[in-house]
């Protein structure tokens, strides 16, 4: 759903742009509260995870693909403001070194598949973990449902913002049927792939899900006379991992991640639908893309996810893809360790500790 440049006229980019701004502020100073040292490094693998998920295009319609947003999977994994800057890091690394998504439309984008994905998505998991029972299983449940309906509510924010700044004139209510239909059918495959990497997560490290926290027996120390939350210990519920036992078990979740997101980019996405996504198609069938106008990175030496100079189609693209998946972990890690919060035993100086 990445929007090109002319979609979106300048007026309404420039407002997107202010609103994706903010966004990103106050995400930088939500994710202080979210990222600690343990979990600054998942979110950086999840922005390059989700960079290699996004180029393996899955086939949903006659003549249409679908590819993962990521918004639903991210608030999940670390947190609603963590997750805007990790699709945020993605969105920006499409548009400078692969020229997939217009530089001017990026305000357009961040706010579309960053902002509106992730918030819809963790508002509805919020409200399904509180009714479900307590337990894993829930916790999957919940991130389905979450990822299907983050979906089209990205295609609704699109439908908005294209009744209010389109380059062409296009009937907005064919334009909406047509954008929500297809997301509806791609929110399925983002469903399936966001509940599936979550529980899989969560079967080994549930301490480290974002969503996931209140499976924990939670402690609360009193400072003062007054009871303050506990900085979350290192071992599981059941006390069973030392504190090296849990950073090898970190390590090993991590470059598990990094060796998967480097095959799926790298090697799988070779086999991926050509169709184009829901929105190209969208924008083909109902002449939104009338004033299209080519990318300002189009002779990027990486644009359209294939490395220049490279004859083999295979090799060109699984090397694009390696790129980007280090460029992302890269360049996400360095943010997320940079915003994150320092854990220290100095914390607090409790006089008791009490199970709440």
């Amino acid at each position: 759903m990445h929007v090109p440049d002319g979609f979106i006229n300048a007026p309404t980019s420039a407002v997107t742009g202010v609103v994706a701004a903010g966004a990103i502020a106050v995400s930088l100073r939500g994710a202080r509260r979210e990222l600690d040292d343990r979990t600054a490094p998942l979110a950086g693998l999840v922005a390059a995870f989700i960079f290699a998920v996004q180029m393996l295009n899955f086939p949903v319609a006659a003549g249409t693909s679908g590819h993962l947003l990521g918004g639903a999977l991210a608030a999940i994994l670390v947190g609603p403001c963590t997750g805007v800057l990790c699709v945020s890091v993605v969105l920006l690394m499409q548009g400078i070194l692969f020229a997939d998504g217009g530089l001017t439309a990026l305000g357009v984008n961040i706010t579309d598949m960053a902002i509106v994905t992730t918030v819809v998505a963790y508002a509805v998991f919020r409200g399904l973990v509180k009714v479900l029972p307590r337990g894993r299983r829930s916790i999957t449940v919940a991130s389905f449902v979450a990822a299907v309906l983050s979906v089209p509510a990205a295609a609704v924010a699109f439908t908005l913002i294209y009744w209010i700044g389109g380059t062409t004139d296009v009937s907005i209510g064919k334009v909406a049927t047509a954008m929500i239909g297809v997301h509806v059918l791609i929110g399925i495959g983002e469903a399936v792939i966001t509940a599936l990497t979550v529980g899989a997560v969560v079967a080994v490290r549930p301490d480290l899900v974002h969503g996931a926290r209140d499976l924990r027996q939670k402690l609360r120390l009193r400072v003062h006379g007054e009871l303050v939350d506990a900085p979350a210990a290192e071992e599981t519920p059941a006390g069973a991992r030392t504190p090296v036992a849990a950073r090898a078990s970190r390590r090993t979740l991590w470059v598990t991640g990094l060796v998967t997101s480097l095959v799926l980019a790298g090697f799988v996405s070779f086999y991926a639908s050509a169709n184009p996504d829901g929105l190209e198609k969208v924008a083909a069938d109902k002449g939104i893309d009338k004033k299209a106008e080519e990318h300002a990175s189009a002779d990027s030496p990486l644009a359209d996810y294939g490395v220049k100079d490279v004859t083999n189609a295979r090799l060109s693209g699984g090397l694009a893809g390696v790129i980007g998946v280090g460029t992302t972990v890269v360049a996400g890690s360095a943010v997320f360790w940079a915003v994150r919060r320092r854990r220290t035993g100095d914390d607090v100086s409790p006089t008791a500790v009490e199970n709440v």
